[in-house]
């Protein structure tokens, strides 16, 4: 096994103090070690949050066009780098090629848009109700930001996280992913490179009942922002809430997409197959409810099924669908399909392990489809984080709004319609924090807000575009009497 990878602590590479490493094995082929990275505990973690810390002050004062040309530098690494970094995320989580890629270029964009961001980061001027007096604001760093991300978009999701955190001024403590945490190291990389002073940037490795509860817990962070599940998500934010922190979640989905009696079904199962099928089901957007009209859903599922069975499954490099990052997720998906036949829904297509030489021994499973699902079942409630599409059948359009509602999650949602008064009441009415008219539910534009309502976020702060450097940033008033 190659040499394990290290931490990043103040400016330097350094192992961790627990002398453990974990090894990360391709999803695609278990048997094949990728790399190893630092198993590291609360010591480590505690080291790089004091190092932030120090760095904090000198960083906030360093002026906001100065931190944009170190984003931008890191930017144009990243981008000179798009291949092996597109080669390490397919290698260790499992994506098909052209998401892999996909991905990759979102995080340059990320970096860039951040880095312009930076030079025009300021507050405004107002009327004084005085002579000789000025009445302004200004923004100014919230202070040290603990960073933790997922696996399933390993180096997009660091990316809108960082860029607009180090923008904003502040110092920062990341901890990735155990099962991909390669591309987020290579963010570190490319940071170093562009000359980011030391202990600005801090990257720990290993497991969040360690790293992750002393950086959240840590008196010296003042933010903290969590991707990851609506449990371990809920545990977080009453931790740091309960500490004073800022604090900002994005959490699970059941993602429905609604499809009206106006919709061309084979379009419709088009767009829905894109969102429950892209990226292996593997993303907090995926589509996963397909609420049709009984006029349509016939043809509806006839077309969903046959784009179903005719995806090519495979390792991510040559295959359309890659396989699920674990052996543990692709566990949890099969027993989620074993669940929906027990409670009586249909399966028309996938519902297992595929089968052939390239797939025998990943963690890959086929695209599924289930119909005649009513809206108790579990598969209709609970995520199921792998390509599995419930299709629920409706009377009317309001039937179909109070079924997409009836859930505890409210991410994103869409609806298919050719009727421009269903769309602006989908718009008005579904409970959703994304909501899209004839689109998929999955894919994000890097500039707007994203987040959700109910147990999908903590409700307080979005991510990217201005409101994620809202996130980051303190304004102050001035009352300057001359």
């Amino acid at each position: 096994m190659a040499k394990p990878n290290r931490n990043y602590i103040d400016g330097e590479w350094v192992t961790a103090s627990t002398d453990e490493t974990v090894a990360v094995h391709d999803p695609a082929n278990p048997d094949d070690v990728v790399a190893a990275y630092q198993q590291s505990g609360a010591a480590d973690a505690a080291r790089a949050v004091e190092a932030a810390a120090s760095a904090q002050d000198d960083w906030a004062e360093t002026p906001g066009p100065t931190r944009g040309k170190t984003l931008r530098e890191a930017g144009a690494i990243l981008d000179r780098q798009k291949e092996a970094l597109t080669d390490a995320l397919v290698a260790e989580e499992g994506k098909a090629r052209p998401e892999a890629a996909g991905e990759v270029q979102r995080a340059i964009d990320i970096f860039y848009y951040f880095a312009s961001k930076a030079a025009d980061l300021s507050g405004t001027r107002k009327a004084s109700s005085g002579r000789d007096a000025n009445l302004y604001t200004r923004k100014d760093p919230v202070g040290v930001a603990a960073l933790i991300t997922p696996w399933n978009y390993p180096i997009a999701i660091p990316a809108w996280k960082l860029a607009p955190a180090l923008a904003a001024g502040n110092a920062v403590v990341l901890k990735p992913a155990s099962l991909a945490p390669g591309v987020a190291i290579a963010i570190a990389e490319a940071l170093e490179e562009a000359g980011l002073p030391d202990g600005v940037l801090n990257v720990v490795t290993g497991p969040g009942s360690d790293v992750g509860d002393e950086i959240v817990g840590h008196e010296a962070v003042d933010a903290v922002s969590f991707t990851g599940s609506s449990e371990v998500g809920e545990m977080v934010y009453e931790r740091a809430a309960a500490a004073g922190k800022r604090v900002q979640t994005e959490l699970g989905g059941k993602n429905p997409t609604v499809v009206s009696a106006s919709a061309d079904p084979e379009e419709a199962a088009e767009i829905v197959a894109s969102g429950g099928f892209g990226t292996t089901g593997q993303s907090c957007t995926a589509c996963s409810r397909a609420i049709v009209h009984e006029d349509v859903v016939d043809e509806f599922t006839d077309a969903l099924a046959e784009r179903a069975e005719s995806i090519d499954v495979g390792p991510g490099n040559a295959h359309e669908m890659g396989p699920q990052v674990s052996a543990a997720e692709l566990d949890s998906t099969l027993e989620y399909i074993e669940i929906a036949e027990d409670e009586g829904a249909t399966l028309l297509a996938g519902g297992g392990e595929p089968e052939g030489s390239a797939v025998e021994n990943g963690h890959f499973v086929e695209p599924t489809v289930f119909a005649d699902v009513s809206p108790d079942m579990r598969i209709a409630r609970e995520e199921v984080f792998g390509p599995v599409i419930a299709v629920i059948e409706v009377g009317d359009f309001d039937e179909a709004v109070d079924v997409a509602n009836d859930i505890e999650y409210g991410l994103s949602a869409s609806v298919v319609t050719d009727d421009h008064t269903e769309a602006n009441r989908f718009v008005d009415e579904v409970e959703s924090g994304v909501v899209k008219v004839n689109e998929k539910t999955t894919g994000l534009e890097l500039h707007v807000p994203f987040g959700g309502v109910k147990r999908s976020s903590s409700e307080t702060w979005r991510e990217q575009g201005d409101a994620g450097l809202e996130f980051y940033t303190i304004e102050t008033t001035v009352y300057d009497n001359y």
